[in-house]
């Protein structure tokens, strides 16, 4: 057996005094060798990204290693100077980050952020021969044109571009270790699964380690070897993808396992027999042209959906098929192009901003990121009145409301004081409900609001997204590209692709029988397709 290129022994790092626990991470072991890709599994504040980032030297100034050692081709790393560190970073290990939006250089072309990586650890490269380099690390990690790609800015890249590109840099001086820290977790199903075939070729090619953070078993189940489980700051299970994944020990192991939600969708339940609640006719949407001419792109092609009280109507896709320009349509954030949109009896999509007001209220949205959505300078407490106060509702009226409100997420009403960065992410997903609850919606649109949550809090959230709409009768668009949470929630189903409807009709036929290629594309995309495909049980009666 190969020696490992990564050995982390009994690592401990320590929180600020005052935090939830002494250590972020404490007594951690894990290896890596030549060739096999470890995947590390928990929940938020499990310390994963704490321990791949001790291994880059890349704590914040806060967080001190303060036992253990990590060996990297049996050099010590927490002993190592800064300028070590540098020479090591790029050339024996490297990093790709979760966003590669925030991760590149908005202003430099592509091709130049790779060159960079490679200068700062071979001077000696001639320019022909720098440039010959960087065409063929694009050309490695399948980017289409490379010599053409190479000119191009980050923003002008696709979310799978831009993530194969950090893979480029980060392979660029073919590192022993690589370190990739949830790389795939905002991407499309159909993109993660390139991505996720894509390392696996490349780890293989060049010989190197990869220590793969994620919070996705579907991904483990596609891409490990071997598996830890972390949770609070400690492992609690480690072992072949095989032995964790199919037969789990820690119950934590289990209960994440158990969280991932089926391609199967429940038994379908009764939607009230009533008059469409929202209903939209040939809608377009186009963007471009107009005074100055240039291109246009038709994001929205003739759409057709309609939506009762009491349903949840799942849209599905990837970035660009126009699901999200649809819900922001019907919601009035942009003006559509052509075609009717209703609510109820009433025309909307037509209406000048100016007549809106009275709309506003009777459709609120639940955006992906909430940390983003809710003022940081705000109490939690503030965000929730704010709109009720806006239509004409008392302060006292509103603050008992925002109360109430509190307690039907399952939060504490003490929480109405505190600010958005002293909660969770799953807490502030809660807020978010809340606050758009507040407003007395008749139609809530959920645009990726569980995309970015770890599984067990998803499940939690979808789990409550279901009882409000039970106890309030709510009409839900929820606008998702994870066919399991849209299986788990939806009762129809609508696929989009390039801007039009290529498939419609209730969740279980649509899942059970796909009709159009790209709908069965994206089930046959999903990572761990088949594996969690379990029939849900019915719920329980009465």
């Amino acid at each position: 057996m190969s020696a490992p290129v990564l050995d982390i022994r009994n690592l401990a790092v320590a929180l600020p005094r005052g935090g939830e626990r002494p250590n972020a991470v404490e007594g951690i072991n894990i290896t890596v060798r030549p060739r096999e890709i470890v995947c590390v599994v928990g929940e938020s504040g499990s310390g994963k990204s704490v321990t791949a980032f001790t291994t880059m030297g890349l704590l914040p100034p806060v967080l001190k290693p303060v036992a253990g050692e990590i060996l990297l081709q049996g050099e010590d790393t927490l002993t190592a100077s800064k300028a070590r560190l540098r020479e090591l970073r790029g050339s024996r290990m490297a990093m790709i980050f979760q966003e590669p939006m925030t991760a590149l250089n908005p202003v430099m072309p592509v091709g130049d952020q790779i060159a960079e990586a490679l200068d700062w650890h071979d001077t000696k490269l001639s320019r022909a021969e720098r440039s010959a380099r960087v065409l063929a690390l694009m050309d490695d990690v399948r980017l289409p044109r490379p010599a053409e790609m190479a000119k191009a800015y980050p923003h002008q890249l696709s979310g799978g571009q831009r993530q194969r590109v950090m893979i480029a840099m980060a392979l660029a001086n073919e590192p022993a270790l690589i370190i990739a820290d949830e790389p795939t977790t905002a991407l499309d199903v159909t993109t993660q699964a390139q991505i996720l075939k894509l390392m696996r070729e490349l780890q293989a090619r060049h010989d190197s380690g990869i220590l793969f953070i994620t919070h996705d078993f579907g991904v483990v189940a596609e891409i490990a070897d071997r598996v830890v489980v972390m949770r609070r700051g400690k492992l609690v299970e480690e072992g072949t993808a095989d032995e964790v994944l199919n037969h789990p020990r820690d119950p934590y192991t289990r209960m994440l396992i158990d969280a991932v939600p089926s391609a199967v969708p429940p038994p379908a339940r009764p939607i009230p027999d009533k008059a469409p609640l929202v209903t939209t006719r040939d809608v377009e949407k186009v963007y471009g042209g107009g005074v100055l001419g240039g291109r246009t792109v038709k994001a929205l092609d003739k759409v057709s959906i309609s939506l009762r009280p009491g349903e949840t109507l799942g849209i599905v896709g990837e970035s660009g098929s126009g699901k999200s320009t649809l819900a922001r349509c019907i919601a009035r954030f942009v003006d559509p192009t052509a075609g009717e949109i209703r609510l109820g009896d009433e025309e909307i999509g037509q209406k000048p901003q100016r007549a809106l007001h009275p709309i506003r209220r009777r459709i609120q949205v639940i955006f992906q990121d909430p940390y983003r959505s809710l003022n940081p300078r705000r109490t939690v407490g503030q965000s929730i009145i704010e709109g009720p106060m806006n239509y004409g509702t008392s302060r006292a009226e509103a603050w008992e409301r925002a109360r109430d409100l509190l307690k039907l997420v399952d939060m504490e009403p003490a929480g109405l004081d505190r600010y958005p960065h002293e909660f969770s992410g799953g807490q502030r997903q809660r807020i978010a409900i809340a606050r758009a609850l507040a407003m007395q919606p008749e139609v809530l649109i959920a645009d990726e609001a569980v995309s970015a949550l770890d599984v067990s809090v998803q499940k939690q959230v979808l789990e409550l997204l279901e009882d409000i709409r039970e106890k309030l009768g709510l009409a839900m668009l929820f606008i998702t590209h994870d066919l399991r949470v849209a299986a788990r929630i939806c009762d129809s189903v609508v696929v989009m692709l390039n801007g039009k409807v290529v498939e419609a009709g209730p969740s279980g036929e649509v899942f059970g029988n796909p009709q159009h290629d790209y709908t069965k594309a994206l089930f046959a995309a999903a990572p761990g397709h088949g594996r969690f495909d379990k029939a849900p049980r019915a719920p329980a009666a009465g």
